[in-house]
């Protein structure tokens, strides 16, 4: 889900055991999955109240970049942006401007 491989995991819950100390460790466990399951259930209940006009939002459209995308490229009749091309000197002289890249905008 979040690229967390078993290396990952452990690193974190030594830190964690680091941070916290053994004995609260549990404590602020226990609060945080308390914390996430009502953060599921809110976002449950915001979804739930929305009513069906909205079952087919997809939170991952409302990201900046495919946003401009769909709607003010797809509308326009345009197609999305050319991949940036690869440039084979990639050092710049002094005031030059460097290549538009619409991955990083």
């Amino acid at each position: 889900m979040f690229g967390l491989d078993i290396t990952k995991v452990v690193a974190l819950a030594v830190v964690a055991l680091l941070v916290f100390g053994p004995e609260r460790l549990p404590k602020v466990a226990a609060e945080a999955g308390r914390a996430l399951r009502q953060l599921r259930q809110l976002v449950e209940n915001a979804r739930a109240g929305l009513g069906p006009e909205f079952a087919h939002l997809d939170v991952t459209e409302l990201h900046p970049k495919t946003l401009a995308r769909k709607y003010l490229l797809e509308e326009a009749g345009e197609s999305p942006m050319p991949a940036p091309t690869a440039v084979a000197n990639c050092e710049l002289a002094w005031g030059e401007i460097p290549p538009y890249d619409p991955e990083c905008t």
